[in-house]
């Protein structure tokens, strides 16, 4: 509901948990455009049998996902959400992270999605709901919401890792990192992978940072130049360790290297690789 334009914008949070409900089921059932064309265009130019029939069942089975309604993966993947948060706007109906977290409920239950949270990662009791899902809020200019729900699941996740290198390590330091990485691990991430980096911030933000990379459109590069460069040489670098689909071997390890940046220390270069398998999912509304 909007009021005038020089008011404050209120919104239910009713609608917020009604929208966050069917993101979760549509995420798991399917994938965005860019992400199903970069894995089509990929069989395409595999240069290994195998990791074009490999390619194929993968396609296949987004295509069955979608008519079937049956989840992509089985992992259906911890809930990751992502809220911008126009600064002119006031939520109405209760707490916002209750909204969030009764939306992924609701989502995971009606869409018979795997729970795969528990509720303490020592004692490791299910949830049974899928919930709590992480969740990153950003206040933003304006009187609209952003949401976005990335379902991560734990193959891939498992694979990531942070580096807090030395300024003097330079940009050899962070190639090595990103390659590293990717090496170690291999067939465990279901490649073709999408790799997120993050560079630059703290500990904290350049994992956030490479999390955030995930969710660019493959086909779009970075502004900055550097950045764009990189993207290109670590993906050709990256697909040249032969890993390949399914981790059989082939020219397709990954479909995308994504880069996000930010201000540092003087003493730091933190840099972030987080892994996804080919399974990229994230839905995206606005209201």
């Amino acid at each position: 509901m909007r009021d005038d334009e020089n008011k404050v914008r209120q919104i239910e949070l009713t609608e917020v948990t009604k929208l966050i409900k069917e993101m979760c089921i549509e995420a798991n059932h399917f994938l965005s455009k860019d992400v199903e064309d970069s894995i089509c265009e990929a069989k395409e130019k595999e240069e290994s049998i195998l990791g074009k029939q490999i390619l194929s069942q993968i396609c296949e089975n987004m295509q069955i996902a979608g008519k079937e309604m049956i989840p992509i993966c089985q992992d259906t993947g911890m809930a990751v959400v992502f809220l911008e948060i126009g600064q002119d706007i006031h939520f109405t109906g209760g707490l916002l992270e209750k909204a969030v977290n009764e939306g992924v409920r609701q989502g995971y239950e009606e869409g018979f999605l795997r729970k795969s949270v528990v509720s303490d990662p020592l004692i490791r009791n299910n949830t049974n709901d899928n919930t709590p899902a992480i969740i990153h809020s950003e206040i933003v200019e304006g009187r609209n919401l952003k949401i976005i729900v990335a379902p991560k699941g734990f193959g891939s996740e498992n694979m990531s890792k942070i580096f807090m290198l030395k300024p003097s390590d330079g940009i050899d330091g962070v190639k090595n990192a990103v390659l590293t990485t990717v090496r170690d691990a291999g067939p465990n991430a279901c490649p073709p992978i999408v790799v997120g980096v993050g560079i630059g911030g703290t500990f904290e933000k350049c994992a956030i940072l490479s999390k955030k990379a995930l969710l660019r459109n493959l086909g779009e590069r970075a502004d900055n130049k550097n950045i764009n460069e990189l993207e290109k040489e670590l993906l050709e670098k990256v697909n040249q360790l032969g890993i390949g689909p399914g981790g059989l071997g082939g020219s397709t390890t990954a479909l995308a290297v994504n880069i996000e940046t930010f201000a540092t220390h003087i003493a730091g270069l933190p840099v972030a690789i987080n892994i996804c398998c080919h399974v990229n999912r994230h839905s995206t509304r606005t209201i």
